[in-house]
């Protein structure tokens, strides 16, 4: 009797947990199995007797940004990088988008294709994301618009210039992809206006032989020359040349009023040291690939140069976007952290107005959106560009002057 008793004792509270256990499972089976919301977990509260609820964590609107953290323009990377946290940081503390959070994946596409295709296979058929903000530079953003293309995923490029971004092969308008700024050639036909409002009536352009610089050094001749200006010298260098001698001293013997130089600031520091080195006095001008705190603002000083965005813009919305960018980050932004702002900005506002997170309601709302940003005012043309105008900075003693606004 005294075994059977202790017997009992031991087996006893071993049978209690395995009915429970079995109890659970039936109850966990029973839910998933009875069609209840799978999103939601019902425990039975031993004090009450009443199912209660554990709400689960919102979903959220996922952005990939595809920036060039490395490589060829990492200061431009960083600077886009820090203007969309800004963006987003702005639509969390107000509550997200349609009442969710807005998550970002960055990741380095390093201004080049291979890196930009394998990014963007990476985010689209492994994380499903179904935004992309980037890349910056067309040479990037070109395949990733294709692959967003095929796939049904906006793409919204905060400063990729080539007009094939937004063209399929065939000159029709890719329906998901979308640029924040302005093309090469607009802002070289602008500063060839603005060349020629100065007074300026010979030109002499240099280049490189990217695309980049070819469509605005395009846009720049001929409408130079449709104006009544006269291109004396047109020269290209090998993209990476660090002797430009021999086109500079075609320059010298030009005798040109302006030295038209699109390019990023590694090569118009080197183009303008040796330019002055060998006696060239004419004005330099150039495009948006001069803005940036990398320009050598002396050897470049006194030329003209446009922009998609401008610290000195008096607007008090630009003003006060400035004044908490320099808080968070030291330092003023310049026109790819203001792109990029914009772009993101952009993007949360069309899928806050088409109510669903769905690109192909988005896409059709982006077409057709009126947006203010830091950059400007624009609406998008029927190839998905932005119909804004464009800003000129002069470079003098050493400071960056806004000059004003001139619209194509």
């Amino acid at each position: 009797m005294a075994s059977t008793e202790a017997s009992s004792r031991r087996t006893g509270p071993w049978i209690l947990i395995v009915v429970l256990l079995v109890a659970l499972c039936l109850g966990v089976c029973c839910l998933c199995v009875g069609g209840a919301a799978c999103g939601w977990l019902f425990i039975q509260n031993p004090r009450t007797s009443q199912p209660s609820t554990v709400t689960p964590q919102p979903q959220a609107v996922r952005v990939a940004f595809l920036l060039p953290l490395s490589g060829q323009v990492p200061e431009f990377g960083a600077a886009a990088r820090n203007g969309a946290m800004l963006a987003l940081d702005e639509w969390n503390a107000r509550g997200g988008v349609l009442g969710q959070p807005v998550k970002a994946a960055v990741e380095d596409s390093q201004c080049t294709a291979e890196a930009a295709i394998a990014i963007a296979n990476k985010v689209i058929d492994r994380d499903g994301v179904h935004y992309i903000v980037g890349e910056l530079c067309s040479s990037a953003s070109v395949p990733i618009s294709q692959k967003a293309e095929a796939a049904g995923v906006v793409q919204i490029s905060p400063a990729a210039l080539r007009p094939e971004l937004t063209l399929n092969a065939d000159g029709t308008t890719k329906s998901y992809v979308f640029r924040a700024c302005f093309l090469d050639r607009t802002q070289g036909a602008v500063m060839a206006k603005f060349a020629l409002q100065q007074g300026h009536q010979r030109a002499f352009v240099m280049l490189d032989g990217s695309t980049y610089a070819q469509e605005m050094a395009g846009g720049f001749r001929d409408a130079f020359e449709q104006d009544g200006g006269t291109v004396v010298g047109w020269e290209t260098y090998a993209i990476g040349a660090t002797d430009l001698t021999k086109a500079l001293d075609k320059a010298v013997q030009s005798q040109p009023d302006v030295l038209y130089t699109p390019a990023y600031y590694p090569d118009i520091n080197l183009v303008a040291k040796q330019a002055r080195q060998l006696g060239v006095t004419a004005v330099l001008m150039g495009a948006d690939g001069w803005d940036t705190g990398a320009l050598d603002v002396q050897a470049v000083d006194g030329g003209f140069y446009a922009v998609q965005f401008a610290v000195a813009d008096p607007r008090p919305m630009v003003q006060t976007w400035v004044a908490s960018y320099r808080a968070k980050h030291g330092q003023d932004p310049d026109f790819a952290a203001a792109l990029t702002y914009d772009a993101t900005n952009l993007l949360l506002t069309a899928i806050q107005q088409a109510g669903v997170d769905d690109p192909a309601r988005v896409k059709d709302v982006l077409a057709g959106i009126e947006f203010e940003g830091v950059s400007g005012t624009w609406t998008y043309d029927a190839q998905h560009n932005p119909i804004k105008s464009v800003t000129i900075m002069q470079v003098k003693d050493g400071e960056r002057v806004y000059v004003g606004t001139i619209t194509p």
